[in-house]
């Protein structure tokens, strides 16, 4: 009996997370005593700040957080994040349409199941973050990839959009800023495709979770403030990962039209119920209280951000568009390609991230994982020494010979 008959056709395709499997390989080596540095993981390496841990242990110690709670969220915590959305982005959400989530993927997860049906088509401007084409499949839906490339700063056009669009279009994917390429859209060019997806009866499902980490003169917009009559076709996703360093607490949210929101609500009762209660009320805490934390922690990314991008420039072959957004940096290495490294033929991203983690050990996200070959991800959510130190190694290890 082959694998296709034990397991599930559906569960069989799914293909693995690159970015997780490129970060536990690298734990793997440093547990075994070698020397990695690791530019894979797409967390903040700060701690949780300390009034949201406090929040957490307070609520270990409250009876009915023993007990469960709505599965669409506790009251007071929805209240909060339409609050927290408000201040943040200028657009009005009634907490009966928020949906909190077991962190931000289960929310991205819910969003393409409430509203994809089986073949349809969901346009996927690429590079795109490693889930979600496998959470267009799991749908049922089908992933049409739209690639624009260091070139166009890693923004799909309209035209672009346009002509990917067929009749069995449902709906976009928005993520800005970008994991993995750190482009933030501008409030023209947000307005131009929000408008394209309301005349064309797209649906839009936006991703927000690095609302708060865009730096220089780039701004974060919501779509839903870019275009407000677009609230009836778009749902919202985000969370307290990136912003609040709570990667592991494991607490998102998804926001949209009540029909939709309800038939989400009714999918998670029976997936998960409710989110766990000390860590809803630490998001609480989170998303009710001031951005100070978060500013020092931005400033760092900041300061980290222009770092990697001095330092990677230095690389032969590799050509780094500045990220405004996010803690990624996605240099275009396809100049770096077909070289000979220390005897060996690097034809493809995936194998140069290869050859540099098993000569240098310094572990990057080959761009096969995010779209087409020929870039690698490195998060600058690690210390600045450490940056200096891994693109130091990458670079020496292509300046031989």
């Amino acid at each position: 009996m082959n694998e296709h008959q034990r397991v599930s056709a559906r569960l069989a395709a799914i293909a693995p997370s690159a970015t997780l499997a490129v970060d536990a390989k690298a734990k793997a080596l440093k547990a075994a005593g070698r020397p990695v540095i690791g530019f894979g993981a797409g967390e903040p390496d700060f701690p949780t700040p300390d009034y949201i841990v406090q929040a957490a242990i307070e609520a270990c110690s409250k009876e009915a957080n023993h007990r469960y709670t709505p599965a669409s969220g506790k009251p007071a915590l929805r209240e909060a994040i339409a609050a927290k959305t408000l201040r943040d982005t200028g657009v009005e959400v009634d907490p009966a349409n928020i949906l909190v989530t077991n962190g931000g993927k289960q929310a991205v997860f819910q969003a393409f199941a409430a509203v994809v049906g089986e073949g349809d088509e969901v346009i996927l401007p690429a590079p795109f973050w490693t889930t979600y084409p496998e959470a267009i499949r799991l749908a049922g839906g089908v992933p049409v990839e739209v690639f624009a490339g260091s070139g166009q700063e890693y923004k799909v056009s309209v035209d672009q959009l346009e002509a990917a669009r067929t009749e069995k279009t449902k709906a976009l994917l928005l993520c800005s800023p970008s994991n993995p390429t750190g482009a933030v859209f501008t409030p023209e060019e947000l307005e131009a495709i929000g408008r394209w997806a309301l005349d064309n009866g797209v649906w839009v499902i936006t991703d927000e979770i690095y609302e708060h980490l865009v730096y220089g003169d780039a701004e974060f917009v919501s779509v839903l403030k870019a275009v407000p009559e677009l609230a009836d076709t778009t749902i919202v996703v985000n969370g307290v990962a990136k912003t609040y360093a709570m990667t592991g607490w494991r607490v998102g949210w998804m926001f949209g039209p009540s029909d939709v929101i309800k038939a989400a609500t009714n999918f998670q009762s029976h997936l998960s119920s409710n989110v766990s209660n000390v860590a809803q009320d630490a998001a609480l805490a989170a998303v009710s209280g001031d951005l100070a934390a978060v500013e020092e922690m931005k400033e760092a990314f900041d300061r980290r951000r222009k770092l990697i991008v001095a330092e990677l420039s230095k690389i032969p072959g590799f050509e780094v568009p500045e990220p405004q957004g996010a803690f990624y940096a996605y240099p275009n290495v396809e100049r770096a390609l077909g070289k000979e490294i220390r005897g060996k033929v690097a034809t493809t991203s995936a194998e140069l991230a290869a050859i540099i983690l098993e000569e240098v050990e310094v572990a990057v996200v080959p761009g096969e994982a995010f779209g087409p070959s020929g870039y690698l991800r490195l998060s600058y959510a690690i210390s600045d020494d450490d940056i200096r130190e891994g693109v130091g190694r990458i670079q020496k290890l292509l300046s031989e010979g």
